[in-house]
């Protein structure tokens, strides 16, 4: 079921109403709805994938207990290892099984042999990637000793399956979400009031943004040898627009709507584009991804302590694996070995954590060097997202040299001008409502303080216009592909 429909619209306020009319605010009862709801929600796209979902909870409800009882080290690390290989395991058969059967083949025949292997019509569950890590992260944790197992079997299905971050994040912990299935909660219209906001901003940003940039971005890398070298630029750049609009769009939906069911989510992005290097880029950029393979990968692996090549080696396996996990193709890892190539200077030179603040805070304009380290860093990403959208390697390395060739600076050859420029007005004002909220959760969230209602509300109406007006047709969010 996808958040920008008619049937969310509908299933939504079915399921609100329930919660919070039809269970007599029984903890009990409104954890076996919203397991009920979310079931029904990622059954909507495929009924036949719950069975998934259900196996991982059983496989890692069970292996906590059974690890937190154990007391041997030997036995511990063999029921972690069993719990991790399950669960990796159908991960890897369901997303990664074709590519390593295509690329074996291909090997063979690179030394003259001839190698036949089957070939599966493997479709791909949704939101495996984020609800697989998510129950990863409990086992580990209750391995770690960080975390007490849960007997509620209810709450850590909930915990699991919660359906506005199901299929695409944020990867909650367990350490944050779990406990907030055992509180009491109660309706607080503030909180309320402020999701619903979040949520139209992210319709906003996936509908109009988004949407409408998808499809020059499409055209564009779709046709790009017939190009010139300023069209392929901005085709780029709509798909930057694109991606962001889509995937922080989904995160603020999904937080917003957990805060009408009195649930908070940890927040995902931090206006990434507004990042002075590409250190703090990745602080900002799916946050909840980046701090998993943190804690998880980086720092079991000896993270920035070393000499300078375990740092380079760590910082290449977080990077490439990262690539990786995004999907199935050469793309994907060889933009992650990019954007470790443009983490590893400032990792080397000790500056990755000299841009923890918020650009300009406290002003209204950045100055001349935040606004260049701002460009600079913005261009690399760009250049990186070419990598994640091209087709393949060679499509990639081609788009790559058709920009940055004589027709550069020709005219741009783009069809229905119109909505090109008015698309490009979206995207200026996205920035400029970012950047006047960016010391703040996301960019309405102090509208509440700093606006009159009737300011307020018209702009929420323009927003719902823009939404309705010129949204684009409904398209799935990119993230469900991974």
């Amino acid at each position: 079921m996808l958040f920008n429909s008619i049937d969310f619209a509908v299933f939504l306020p079915v399921v609100f109403l329930l919660y919070w009319f039809a269970t007599g605010h029984n903890l009990k009862v409104q954890n076996a709805l919203i397991v009920v709801a979310s079931y029904f929600f990622y059954g909507w796209w495929d009924w036949r994938f719950l069975s998934l979902i259900l196996f991982s909870t059983v496989v890692d409800y069970t292996a906590a207990l059974i690890i937190h009882k154990e007391n041997n080290p030997l036995k511990r690390k063999l029921l972690l290892f069993i719990s991790l290989a399950v669960n990796l395991g159908f991960l890897g058969f369901f997303k990664y099984y074709q590519f390593f059967i295509d690329n074996f083949i291909a090997v063979f025949k690179m030394f003259g042999h001839r190698f036949e292997a089957g070939s599966l019509s493997i479709i791909l569950p949704v939101g495996i990637s984020f609800y697989t890590f998510q129950t990863l992260s409990y086992t580990i944790d209750v391995y770690r000793r960080k975390l007490e197992p849960t007997r509620d079997f209810i709450s850590f299905s909930a915990f699991v399956s919660f359906f506005p971050q199901l299929v695409a994040g944020p990867i909650e912990r367990a350490t944050n979400l779990l406990p907030q299935f055992y509180s009491k909660r109660s309706f607080d219209f503030t909180k309320a009031v402020d999701g619903m906001r979040q949520i139209l901003w992210g319709l906003f940003k996936k509908m109009v943004i988004a949407d409408n940039c998808a499809g020059f971005a499409s055209d564009i890398f779709n046709n790009s040898y017939d190009a010139n070298g300023s069209t392929l630029l901005f085709g780029a750049v709509f798909f930057a627009f694109q991606i962001y609009g889509d995937f922080s769009g989904y995160s603020d939906i999904a937080i917003g709507t957990s805060r009408l069911f009195g649930f908070e989510l940890m927040r995902n992005f931090n206006f990434p584009y507004f990042s002075r290097d590409i250190a703090e880029f990745w602080r900002r950029w799916h946050i909840s991804l980046s701090t998993w393979f943190r804690d998880y990968l980086y720092i079991p692996l000896g993270g920035s302590r070393g000499n300078k090549f375990s740092q380079i080696r760590n910082t290449m396996i977080i990077f490439i694996v990262s690539g990786f996990w995004h999907g199935a193709n050469w793309t994907f890892i060889a933009w992650g070995a990019l954007n470790a190539l443009y983490f590893l200077p400032s990792l080397l030179s000790g500056k990755n954590r000299s841009n923890l603040d918020t650009v300009a805070s406290g002003r209204t304009l950045p100055n001349l060097k935040e606004l260049l380290a701002m460009l600079s860093t913005f261009a690399l990403t760009v250049l990186a997202w070419i990598f994640f959208r091209a087709s393949d390697l060679t499509h990639a390395f081609d788009y790559l040299s058709g920009i940055f060739s004589s027709t550069l600076f020709s005219s741009p050859d783009i069809t229905e001008k119109t909505q090109a420029i008015a698309t490009a007005v979206f995207i200026l004002f996205l920035i400029i409502m970012e950047w006047r909220g960016r010391e703040t959760q996301y960019a309405l969230a102090n509208f509440q303080s700093t606006h009159s209602r009737w300011q307020r509300h018209v702009f929420y109406y323009v927003i719902i216009l823009l939404i309705f007006w010129y949204g684009g047709k409904e398209q799935e969010f990119i993230y469900f592909q991974f």
